[in-house]
């Protein structure tokens, strides 16, 4: 018998520095904060649901939540939201603006402190034909403790008439 023994260089085995920094999850950016709504369904590891990944996006999503929420809408929270709907034929005028600019700071500095608003305009948008007319409001905000500088808006529909 000869020598038929085989060596094997350690180096040969195994994956590459590369292959293993390309196999890895970016457990940061992947960890699910919040559902996203409205409610999809997930595809993959993305669960059952597709989910928030990034802060800001989970903030704006939840806020966006509150201010088309009216009291009594949450259980359990019977004065969560900013109560708007029943200021839907009030917008676009002084006295209605008033109402829902008090309503959404209320509302924003008990439930979501961390949100700096900055700016309320009633939007008012009507279709081609104009049968229907969609009011709403546009409020631009800031995250301080996420980032000091960057502006987000959100504008949200309070109701549509005829």
């Amino acid at each position: 018998m000869g020598n038929n023994r085989k060596t094997y260089d350690f180096a040969s085995v195994g994956e590459t520095v590369v292959e293993f920094n390309n196999r890895l999850v970016d457990t940061e950016a992947s960890v699910p904060i919040g559902i996203k709504t409205p409610m999809e369904l997930g595809y993959g590891n993305a669960g059952p649901f597709k989910m928030h990944t990034q802060l800001e996006e989970q903030i704006k999503d939840n806020f966006r939540n509150m201010l088309q929420t009216n009291h009594g809408d949450r259980l359990m929270l019977d004065d969560f939201g900013a109560n708007l709907e029943g200021l839907a034929f009030e917008l676009l005028t002084e006295a209605g603006d008033t109402q829902a600019i008090n309503r959404i700071r209320k509302s924003t500095t008990k439930y979501m402190p961390f949100i700096n608003l900055l700016t309320f305009e009633p939007v008012q948008k009507a279709n081609q034909d104009s049968s229907m007319v969609s009011k709403g409001v546009r409020v631009t905000y800031t995250i301080p403790t996420i980032s000091n500088t960057k502006e987000h808006a959100i504008e949200v529909i309070i109701h549509s008439t005829g």
